[in-house]
């Protein structure tokens, strides 16, 4: 099959880009110019025509990728035209009425390059990424998952876990034959080893995902303390309903924001206090959920009526700064205790100290993405296999007679296949519908 899509994204243009794959690209590109195929990777210029009529569609830019020499491995082809709607629906509507051709699904041209051994899943992923970075760390941070470290770590990891097996494996092949005594310590070494970079590599404090992602901030408070006021100034526009009415905020508002470079996501949550109304406690409910997931919370309260007890206690224990809101409406000074805390005495409504606030901001970011070596996990399935490849190597470490060397075996294959998982050494059609699907449907 023959698939098509526009890969350079929705919306009237100045150039629109068609991309073609598949055994058909050839018949499809003689098709629409009523001419041979240009030479390979050169833009040459034809006249795109209806197939039935010859009627003019547009006239534009056409590239021949013969494969395997392409980005998906097979014959590909490119039609740059004019981005108006009305050209880029003709063409796809005279590709459609080709026998074979079909629009692409989302992520299906990267898959093909996965599949035709072009690229692997890691770089498959980071693709993914770059394409939907939003800042200067994202992008930086795909790049360097492109650039193929990770993979090369993996695969090294993997090859030292194959090594062992084989050791194993030998003994269970040859069990009249002994295992030289070197051979058994240098097993439990190389294990001890591999487990103890696993270990290393999962102690990264998250921050791949965090990148990925995004960093979690929470505004969390009393009701009327000025959350909404503070969402809406970090943003810079008007993104929740500020009212003097307690409980106007019930849901969780969300927005993303780049600060310096580094991607946000600041969440506005309901005003925490008991309630009778059925709503109002289920956004305290999601509000404190939201605190308990941030990476940093914002505890924001009124400067008249400061009290830390209770839930505030709890809140401001770890990675929180005191927000003390309406500083123009206070009297005296703060409480000698307040002044112990991580916080920051600010009037959103004479716009005080706001620029402190970001500042502290700024430094939780800095601090939380201090690492020493380059990121290796982005996402929560590398993790996830990473910890399962560890916990299939303590259990082969944990049998230590030569006897239980053929269940030793079964955890290192374990272990093993949890690397390939990573980078696609294996069968992995069970995740890679969950991974392109997230692409646009041209890539």
């Amino acid at each position: 099959m023959t698939i098509y899509a526009l890969s350079s994204g929705a919306g009237v243009s100045g150039v629109a880009i068609i991309r073609i794959s598949g055994p058909e690209t050839k018949n499809v590109l003689k098709s629409l110019t009523k001419k041979e195929i240009p030479q390979p990777r050169v833009a040459t210029l034809r006249k795109i025509n209806n197939i039935n009529t010859s009627e003019l569609i547009d006239e534009g830019l056409v590239l021949w990728f013969p494969g395997p020499e392409s980005y998906t491995g097979e014959d590909m082809a490119e039609i740059h035209v004019h981005g108006g709607h009305a050209v880029v629906t003709s063409l796809q509507n005279e590709i459609s009425s080709i026998k074979n051709c079909r629009l692409a699904e989302p992520g299906e041209f990267t898959r093909l390059a996965f599949q035709n051994g072009k690229i692997n899943l890691l770089k498959a992923e980071s693709i993914g990424d770059l394409i939907s970075a939003e800042t200067e760390m994202q992008r930086l941070q795909a790049i360097k998952i492109m650039q193929g470290n990770s993979s090369e770590k993996f695969n090294k990891l993997r090859e030292k876990l194959l090594k062992i097996l084989s050791f194993v494996e030998a003994k269970i092949d040859f069990p009249e034959e002994d295992l030289p005594d070197e051979n058994i310590k240098k097993i439990k070494i190389d294990s001890n080893n591999a487990l103890n970079e696993i270990k290393k590599i999962l102690n990264d404090q998250k921050v791949g995902e965090i990148i990925r992602e995004g960093f979690k901030i929470a505004i969390v408070g009393p009701t009327n303390a000025g959350k909404s006021s503070l969402l809406n100034s970090l943003s810079k526009r008007e993104v929740a309903i500020v009212s003097e009415i307690a409980g106007t905020t019930r849901d969780v508002i969300e927005t993303r924001l780049n600060i310096d470079g580094y991607p946000v996501i600041i969440s506005d949550t309901a005003g925490i206090r008991d309630s009778k109304d059925e709503i109002e406690k289920k956004g305290v409910k999601l509000s404190l959920k939201r605190a308990e997931n941030a990476d940093l919370k914002l505890v924001v309260v009124d400067s008249k009526t400061i009290d830390l007890s209770g839930f505030l206690t709890d809140l401001l224990r770890k990675n929180a700064i005191l927000v003390v809101n309406k500083s123009d409406l206070l009297k005296e000074k703060l409480d000698p205790k307040i002044l112990k805390l991580n916080h920051v005495l600010i009037s959103l409504k004479d716009n005080l100290n706001l620029d402190l606030l970001i500042s502290k901001i700024k430094n939780n970011l800095k601090n939380k993405f201090i690492i020493g070596e380059d990121i290796l996990i982005t996402r929560e399935r590398h993790r996830q296999h990473l910890i399962q490849c560890g916990d299939h190597l303590k259990n082969f470490l944990d049998k230590n007679d030569r006897k239980d060397f053929d269940k030793g075996a079964e955890d290192l294959r374990l272990a093993t296949r949890h690397l390939g998982m990573i980078v696609g050494k294996v069968d992995v059609e069970e995740i890679l519908g969950s991974i392109f699907n997230d692409f646009c449907i041209g890539k």
